[in-house]
């Protein structure tokens, strides 16, 4: 009775191990069946601050040149947003700052955000934002099946693409909002010498200059 019972088993174990091979195998097809890869960078953004001691002509020598040691430190680039957390929104302690960022070729923004830890009396909070782009769950070689019945991209589909997108843009935050042009292109510029040049009178249309090279060889003709 004992070895029917565990013959009569076996099948039943069988069937599940196919069944379970099968669920494996189906969970490595592709599904993704749009042009649109699954695979998008996401923009972090994290924020630096230094408080400094202000007074009314804004910064001492020493404390800017405590803000430029922290520039240095931080390894200022392009893409860097500045920003002046003032309670007194001094003009002298915003030119200070902006003499200092201008070293840099840095310019300083409007609005600060939000950081923690309040401002001390007579102190302005200088904030740096840097942003970084990265695509999360690259590569991705998950799909490793052959059977591919639903015709869907690959799993590792644009990893490349958007992973070299994300280290080559030079301001991370234009993947979330472009930036905002000013309505003028190459081809306008280039268009305003062409302008220009058209609209000028023809140089013939006021006759020859005279430039008495006549009237002096006539003279020492006498």
């Amino acid at each position: 009775m004992r070895t029917s019972h565990n013959l009569a088993r076996r099948p039943a174990s069988l069937l599940v191990l196919a069944l379970g091979l099968s669920l494996s195998a189906c969970g490595g097809i592709p599904s993704n069946r749009s042009l649109e890869s699954i695979h998008q960078p996401v923009v972090y953004r994290t924020n630096y601050a230094l408080d400094l001691m202000a007074g009314p002509d804004g910064l001492s020598p020493n404390e800017a040149r405590r803000l430029a040691g922290w520039f240095e430190a931080l390894d200022l680039r392009y893409g860097d947003k500045i920003a002046i957390d003032d309670p007194l929104a001094s003009s002298a302690t915003r030119a200070s700052i902006e003499a200092v960022a201008s070293r840099y070729g840095m310019l300083v923004g409007a609005d600060a955000p939000v950081t923690q830890g309040a401002i001390s009396a007579g102190t302005a909070r200088v904030v740096v934002s840097r942003s970084r782009a990265e695509v999360p769950g690259c590569p991705d070689w998950s799909a490793k099946s052959d059977l591919n019945d639903v015709n869907g991209a690959g799993s590792n589909y644009g990893c490349a693409t958007n992973g070299n997108l994300a280290v080559m843009v030079a301001d991370p935050q234009h993947l979330i909002k472009g930036e905002v042009g000013n309505g003028e292109t190459t081809v306008m510029s280039s268009n305003k010498a062409i302008e220009t040049y058209r609209a000028a009178d023809p140089t013939g249309t006021k006759g020859l200059k005279d430039n008495g090279t006549s009237s002096a060889s006539s003279g020492s003709g006498k």
